[in-house]
């Protein structure tokens, strides 16, 4: 089979490979799937945390199965859960196998999907519910934020900021709209809050380069912060200014991720009183979440795709994708 390996930062080499044969408790899966995520393109750069060279990314994945699992017809289009956890940590013990201790992220840990087969466990696959490929391999970028919004606990009518409206970012605005918050959108390109305007309905947005971001939240609350900020950049900068949006008594959730230390004022925090938590992957629960939505028609993650390649091109254009000047939101890589 045909397989795209990632061999060090800014070099992808196509292999020949066997294609895998799965043992007990295993999938095998025929690829037809993958989107790119942050993940994906902080990999490509080197700056991407918990990660070795050489490797096979690729965890957005949609595809069909090609041994019979008990539940699942040989041929159902599906989908899977891409961390695969020891089930008896005690993160997993508590329920939390999104973080279990010693996680196996397929594509970070472990050779990923970009080829034409994959093997998974069986226990991680999630049935395609009649979804198209490209919403299924949409579904786990999706719970991403869907379990972000979850930790945050957003109620009803409270002002949200989410920052970066990258892929990431657009399923954390959209299950806080879900959830009944009011979504500020904040980032640096104007062409992404745009599209957030136009293609999520967000009514309000920030460019973050502007002079005056404290003054335009507390114009667009009514004189307060917002109660919750998600970060969902991963940059060092915008995680830390995050801290002076939060209002008093507000919650921050870090979706995003980076390699340095945080660095902000204890004293501002400490008055606020504020709650700081990360998010990391999500659970069956939030992949559940996101396809009912989906199905429901509250979330039309499609739209995200404004670029779609056949997987023989991928070397020569995922370099393209690190460009903002190419518009990228979501690339879709179609296997046949």
């Amino acid at each position: 089979m045909n397989t795209l390996v990632c061999v060090e930062p800014g070099q992808f080499r196509y292999e020949h490979r066997t294609p895998p044969v799965p043992a007990q408790g295993q999938a095998l899966l025929r690829i037809r799937r993958i989107g790119i995520c942050g993940t994906d393109l902080h990999a490509y750069e080197g700056t991407q945390p918990f990660f070795a060279y050489p490797r096979v990314l690729g965890h957005e994945l949609a595809g069909e199965l090609v041994t019979p699992v008990s539940g699942f017809p040989v041929g159902e289009a599906v989908t899977f859960i891409p961390y695969f956890s020891c089930g008896t940590c005690v993160a997993c013990r508590a329920g939390r196998p999104n973080c279990c201790t010693h996680i196996n992220v397929c594509g970070v840990h472990s050779d990923g999907g970009m080829g034409e087969y994959l093997v998974v466990p069986t226990s991680a696959l999630v049935a395609g519910q009649g979804l198209s490929p490209d919403e299924l391999a949409l579904v786990e970028p999706l719970a991403i934020g869907a379990h972000g919004v979850r930790r945050a606990g957003v109620q009803p009518g409270e002002f949200v900021l989410v920052v970066g409206a990258g892929p990431i970012g657009l399923g954390i605005m959209e299950f806080a709209r879900i959830a009944g918050g009011q979504v500020i959108a904040l980032d640096i390109n104007e062409q992404r809050l745009a599209f957030c305007r136009e293609h999520l309905h967000v009514a309000h947005t920030v460019q973050a380069t502007a002079p005056d971001v404290a003054e335009q939240l507390r114009a667009i609350t009514g004189g307060d912060m917002p109660t919750v900020v998600i970060d969902a950049t991963g940059s060092l900068k915008a995680i830390n200014q995050g801290f002076h949006y939060l209002a008093h008594g507000g919650r921050y959730v870090l979706v995003g991720l980076q390699k340095g230390e945080l660095n902000f004022s204890h004293p501002e925090f400490h008055k606020r009183e504020a709650t700081l938590m990360s998010s990391r992957n999500a659970t069956r629960e939030d992949f559940e979440h996101v396809i009912t939505s989906m199905k429901a028609g509250l979330v039309r993650p499609t739209t995200y795709i404004t670029h779609r390649v056949p997987f023989e091109q991928v070397q020569s254009e995922f370099s393209s994708w690190l460009n903002p000047a190419t518009g990228v939101i979501k690339a879709m890589i179609e296997v046949n």
